[in-house]
């Protein structure tokens, strides 16, 4: 059975005497409902696994409903712990208050339960973790799953991971590339957006919502300002909005737009966004290009491949705790920055050329980094990358 990185350190945590809320949170369809089934399996803590999907968001009560039944169950059994699992907690309002009412009533009574809660908007999640839960939570991310876990999993090709990404559930739905398509649109980008987004933020313009994320996956590894994008969706938004909806889309582990590195923060602020999608499957199915078509055409596979490094970046920052930014002056650029522990490196795709480029010159010459890397095929191969930890690379 294929388990994730995320298991062992699961096992660890809740095997351990010392309480602590442990949070899992991540993007939708990347197994965290079934990394914590195959724990609860693996340890020998009695457990209770409830979701509040479906649930009335109004309905605060069925927390402290559910957490009642925990006790009974707990205080009605020969052990003296008890794991209690909520899916989708973010759904509920006012969540981080009652978890924290029944948490330290439990502390103070020596009930031993042990709370995992799972959720699927890291902004959401961030602020009631923040705001009530300071000091009683570890948190563990999630992320989409990268290039070795498909090829373990599902042996994928690195030139599959690059056009279908890093879905599990859509692995074997590859052979028919239509019915893959209307899965990743119809059961994971429309879910995530209608489910995780529209149902729980407030959007004033759910239509450019939608647009905006459309337009950044067909440009994901491309820089545009906002003033572009506003003329692209042809939407009478503003660009706070913009600002504010590509935060959203980012919280849910959909798209990202990779601020411009420099030295002053306010330039970072201000900077056009380099956009980025999470997983390779969102650029992809977005394309009117089969598979077959876009690995026989240089431009365009070279475009997915760029995005596919830019994926394995992202999704490690997360995990790793690294800045991920491209930097671009003038005519020069380089294609991401990575910033690690006061250290900096400047990382620069060419799937074809092995030349060492202008823009790494001149950023070297400015910055001075601790290292500049060439990914091509005469040098580090985009293969042999995504099989790399990135946090090595310092």
């Amino acid at each position: 059975m294929f388990r994730r990185p995320n298991f062992q350190q699961l096992v660890k945590r809740l095997n351990e005497p010392k309480l602590f809320i442990q949070v899992i949170n991540g993007p939708r369809q990347v197994g965290k409902t079934t990394l914590i089934q195959q724990v609860l399996n693996d340890i020998k803590i009695p457990s209770m696994y409830i979701t509040a999907d479906g649930i009335v968001n109004s309905n605060s009560n069925w927390i402290e409903t559910q957490w009642n039944i925990a006790r009974l169950k707990l205080k009605n059994s020969e052990l003296n712990e008890i794991i209690l699992v909520i899916d989708e907690i973010q759904k509920v309002d006012n969540w981080s208050e009652i978890v924290k009412a029944n948490w330290d009533a439990d502390k103070i009574n020596s009930i031993e339960i042990k709370l995992v809660l799972l959720g699927s908007s890291r902004l959401l999640l961030q602020k009631g973790l923040t705001e009530s839960l300071a000091g009683r939570f570890e948190s563990i991310y999630m992320g989409h799953w990268s290039f070795s876990e498909m090829q373990e999993a599902f042996g994928f090709s690195e030139e599959q991971f690059v056009w279908f990404g890093g879905y599990p559930g859509a692995a074997e739905l590859i052979v028919d590339e239509n019915r893959w398509k209307d899965y990743i649109l119809n059961s994971l980008i429309e879910t995530t957006v209608s489910k995780d987004i529209l149902l729980i933020e407030r959007i004033n313009k759910p239509a450019l919502l939608r647009n905006l994320f459309e337009l950044g996956c067909s440009f994901s590894g491309q820089i545009l300002s906002y003033t572009k994008i506003l003329g692209q969706l042809h939407d009478a938004g503003n660009t706070t909005t913009l600002s504010h909806y590509l935060k959203l889309l980012d919280s849910a582990g959909l798209l990202s737009g990779l601020e411009k590195f420099s030295h002053g923060k306010i330039m970072k602020r201000t900077s056009s966004p380099r956009f980025q999608v999470y997983n390779s499957a969102l650029f992809s199915a977005l394309s009117e290009n089969s598979f077959s078509e876009s690995v026989l055409n240089t431009e365009i596979w070279g475009r997915h491949v760029e995005s596919a490094v830019g994926v394995h970046l992202l999704n490690s920052s997360k995990s790793n705790s690294f800045k991920l930014m491209y930097w671009r002056q003038g005519n020069y650029e380089v294609d991401f920055v990575l910033e690690y522990k006061h250290r900096i490196i400047g990382l620069e795709v060419k799937s074809g050329s092995s030349k060492v480029t202008k823009g790494m010159v001149e950023f070297d010459k400015l910055f001075r980094p601790h290292k500049t890397y060439l990914i091509s095929q005469n040098g580090l191969s985009w293969q042999e990358f995504l099989k790399i930890n990135p946090v090595e690379l310092f």
